[in-house]
């Protein structure tokens, strides 16, 4: 599935590359002067909306307000840039309502829902997601630089639980290198990088696979669909297509030069599919921001062991609060004399070799290099032991493991642990579990745990569970975790450790 990747960036590639101008602002949008088939309502700061997902109360009439049928709660803010603070840089800015009002529409009517977009600016929007929960940004010109507050405040609102939902109007390539810089400049410690046709996102209510695409007046083209994501925890809080979503647009009778679109019937699927994810999403991101990681208190009574955190380069710490929570379940829950911590640690710098157990968890491709190999080879065959956890059952972080396992030990392999293994019962009886519900969707009747080992002269020195165990954890509204469920998921990260520590 990596392979993806590549077909969509050499046809990008080659596309941007014959697109014409590239920061100039001569090149005219065909869709700019298309006027909105309805009057979206312009918000300011501080305006109330029903609370999500609905169903939930609707918008209080004002005193001053005549009785008539409540408006729909809002959910899409259409952002755009303060006119005046434009002027007085000496700047335009054009954006454009065809493609945001049809795909509202059109979701509507295919979740059966009642919702509608406003308009706001980056300068009068409260950026509270319990107001609008998404925001959506579009345009085709090279983007202005955010200034400081505006990029803090994006920054809040997304790790509050909103999604910034990016649309390249024409698949402009000067609007496109431009929202990257300025989504470094909003979140400069987190990577915007492709996601796999397994995402969620993808068949979040249609099942997408392919799509078709057009550059100017040229035959179709099918590829997967294609989606560059910024992850918090394990959710998209940032959605970009840097391919024209063109809900509103048909480019099969009306092709656009200098654009590429993507069919409009597939965009509209696909953009159905976006919002069902954020909906889906939505409790998970306030819960997220919410959650109080667990800090050991100091006990002069216990022992300390440590546990390190790996930290790599594909996206590390997705579950920020589940090995915390495990630890304060083994703390409160069993009588062991001993009082865990967590570290994270570089494999490349630190001691691997102060922490008798590692700890490795992910949701993106990562890539170890050969020194690192080398060190965790030695110290897995020197008694270390290595737990990895899939963060919600990532294909993405599954081949990534399976590829870097290989590369650390070719002379021996993931063997699954049998049922019978003492770890399955060692503090509960976890030989039997329930699996979180996006598992069982996709897996149908896994009852058993699946945990994978290497043993190194009797030790388990790799334990690898392929199920997410991590989400679980956390207690969170993972809309779409591919492991188990959150009691199971803690019943067995307890007897996964205490057997560890044990043996």
């Amino acid at each position: 599935m990596m392979n993806q990747y590549f077909a969509v960036a050499v046809f990008l590639t080659v596309a941007l590359l014959c697109s014409g101008p590239v920061f100039g602002d001569e090149w005219q949008n065909p869709k700019e002067n298309i006027p909105p088939k309805g009057h979206p309502k312009r918000i300011n700061a501080g305006e109330g909306f029903a609370p999500l997902p609905l169903p939930g109360p609707t918008t209080p009439l004002r005193r001053s307000e005549t009785k008539r049928e409540p408006s729909p709660p809002a959910l899409v803010g259409n952002v755009t840039f303060d006119e005046l603070a434009l002027k007085r840089a000496g700047r335009r800015w054009n954006t454009t309502i065809i493609d945001l009002e049809k795909w509202v529409h059109f979701t509507n009517d295919a979740l059966s829902q009642r919702y509608r977009f406003v308009n706001t600016t980056f300068s009068k929007f409260s950026y509270d997601p319990t107001e609008l929960p998404i925001l959506y940004f579009t345009g085709w010109k090279s983007v202005p630089v955010f200034d400081d507050g505006t990029a803090k405040r994006l920054r809040q609102f997304l790790l509050d639980g909103g999604t910034w939902v990016i649309h390249s109007s024409c698949g402009r390539p000067e609007f496109n290198e431009s929202i990257r810089r300025e989504i470094a400049h909003v979140f400069p410690d987190r990577e915007l990088a492709p996601v796999l046709t397994d995402h969620p996102i993808y068949s979040s209510f249609y099942n997408i696979t392919q799509m078709r695409v057009r550059k100017d007046h040229d035959d179709w083209k099918v590829i997967p669909p294609y989606l560059e994501v910024v992850n918090l925890g394990t959710r998209a809080a940032i959605i970009f297509s840097p391919i024209d979503l063109s809900c509103g647009w048909n480019a099969a009778t009306n092709p656009i030069d200098g654009g590429i679109l993507y069919d409009q019937g597939d965009a509209l699927k696909l953009g159905s599919n976006i919002m069902t994810y954020c909906l889906a999403e939505y409790r998970y991101g306030r819960c997220f921001a919410d959650q109080k990681a667990y800090h050991e208190k100091a006990d002069a009574g216990r022992d300390q062991l440590v546990l390190g955190q790996i930290v790599h380069n594909g996206d590390w710490d997705p579950t920020p609060h589940g090995l915390p929570n495990l630890l304060k379940t083994i703390a409160q829950d069993t009588t062991l004399h001993v009082q865990f911590k967590r570290m994270p640690v570089d494999l490349g710098k630190d001691d691997i070799f102060a922490f008798p157990v590692l700890y490795m968890t992910g949701q993106r491709k990562f890539q170890f290099t050969d020194a690192v190999r080398t060190r965790l080879r030695k110290y897995l065959d020197n008694g270390g032991t290595m737990l990895v956890d899939c963060a919600v059952g990532s294909s993405e972080f599954d081949k990534a493991f399976r590829d870097e396992i290989k590369l650390i030990y070719p002379d021996r392999q993931l063997k699954a642990l049998p049922p019978e293994h003492a770890l399955f019962t060692f503090i509960s009886d976890t030989r039997h579990v329930e699996m979180a519900p996006q598992a069982k969707k996709l897996f149908g009747g896994v009852t058993n745990p699946r945990l994978e080992a290497i043993d190194t002269d009797g030790t388990l020195s790799v334990i690898y569970s392929r199920f997410s165990l991590s989400a679980g954890w956390e207690r969170l509204p993972h809309a779409y975790n591919i492991g188990y469920a959150d009691e199971d998921a803690l019943k067995l990260g307890v007897n996964l450790l205490m057997y560890v520590v044990s043996h």
